[in-house]
């Protein structure tokens, strides 16, 4: 397990304190617990924008399905009618 120290204002250390005592309960590792939920939560979010951002580029640059090398559907099958 790491160990990370950060400083955070004052008003979002008693927010985030508040809603970790709400949802997880005042007990012993309660804020370590509240923090990897959010920490998660950030990098899901950083990974869901990078895979949008990822898939507009495709978009952008757009599909080209390329040269038709047939110019009937019957051209795409080698099958010749003849009697036996």
């Amino acid at each position: 397990m790491g160990t990370i120290t950060i400083s955070v204002d004052n008003d979002t250390e008693k927010r985030f304190r508040e809603a970790a005592k709400k949802k997880l309960g005042e007990r012993k590792g309660y804020l370590g617990k509240a923090t990897t939920e959010a920490l998660d939560l950030w990098i899901r979010k950083q990974t869901q924008e990078e895979i949008a951002r990822d898939a507009l580029a495709l978009l952008e640059k757009g599909h080209h399905p390329g040269k038709h090398l047939y110019k009937e559907r019957k051209d795409l099958y080698d099958r010749t009618t003849g009697s036996y």
